[in-house]
């Protein structure tokens, strides 16, 4: 049987993301407590290991969290915990832990070493973050949208902001899950060209702008990241890029009346947001991190249910 990877949603079937949503939901009615029908058969004696090349507070306790409940175990490791950081290659990782363990999920510097890792790994790979993408990210993001709006075929979606990794997994969801998406950035920091065209062939409906206030007009939900991602050497220039693209009350009120906010967090105030819009009643941000536990259950029993 195929190994189930997690890697990016422009390469998942719509009707399998809709599966891992619904079984997400439904995860979060249960509890702590995960019913048997929801669970692999022999979960209990699987291992997913962790592997981080880049900090973490959200993805690392969720995953583990999300492991635990569903009755399976967790190692956590850093990159300089494996013979990575001493030239071991990926391919060679990749064969050693697929020995040990059941599952792996990663939070990488590069994509390239993902695909890699999926390409010699023999146990399912899950992104946990790249350069490229978060589709975990995005799918506890939908989950929320869903708990607070309902279904989100033919709603609406503006991402204000930088055309980052996350902003890419949102252009694969709104081709996936058929809504309408509104990027707003600036020029030089538009979305990957290859998200882009991929969207264009699949006939997605999203329009990418640099006007705030184009996009967010009328819209159910407005979404924001940091301006800053890790790793990133060019902040100053970023900062006066996205001076424009603040998220705050006379931007939201451009939306619909009962649109919601969203940020992956971690949120600077007074940056991408302001603290009232963040703290406001229109903000989901804290259901939406909790929703990273829920959705990432279903995610692993998605996976490991191969």
């Amino acid at each position: 049987m195929a190994v189930r990877n997690f890697i990016d949603l422009d390469n998942i079937d719509a009707a399998i993301l809709r599966t891992i949503l619904d079984s997400a939901h439904a995860m979060k009615r249960a509890g702590k407590r995960v019913p048997d029908k929801l669970r692999p058969a022999g979960i209990e004696d699987d291992v997913l290991v962790m592997i981080f090349e880049k900090p973490s507070t959200r993805t690392r306790v969720s995953f583990d969290v999300a492991m635990r409940q569903l009755g399976g175990q967790t190692i956590a490791l850093n990159h300089t915990d494996l013979q990575l950081g001493r030239g071991e290659t990926i391919a060679d990782t990749a064969r050693v832990l697929s020995r040990y363990i059941d599952a792996i999920m990663i939070r990488a510097n590069s994509h390239d070493t993902v695909m890699e890792l999926t390409r010699y790994a023999t146990v399912p790979v899950i992104n946990g973050l790249t350069d490229r993408s978060h589709p975990c990210q995005v799918m506890a993001d939908l989950m929320t949208f869903e708990e607070a709006k309902g279904p989100l075929k033919g709603r609406s979606v503006a991402w204000v902001g930088d055309g980052n990794n996350v902003a890419a997994s949102w252009m694969h969801a709104a081709v996936k899950f058929d809504f309408e998406l509104r990027i707003a950035c600036p020029e030089e920091l538009r979305p990957d060209p290859d998200v882009t065209a991929w969207v264009k062939r699949e006939k997605g409906r999203v329009l990418i702008t640099d006007s705030a206030e184009e996009a967010v007009d009328g819209v159910d939900c407005v979404v924001t990241d940091t301006w800053v991602s890790m790793g990133q050497s060019d902040a100053p220039r970023r900062k006066t890029l996205l001076a424009p693209y603040v998220v705050d009350d006379a931007l939201m009120s451009k939306s619909a009346s009962d649109a919601i906010f969203m940020h992956c967090l971690p949120a600077y105030r007074g940056h991408e947001v302001t603290e009232e819009v963040l703290e406001g009643p229109r903000s989901v941000v804290f259901d939406e991190a909790e929703n990273r536990l829920h959705a990432q259950k279903a995610i692993l029993a998605w996976c490991l249910g191969g």
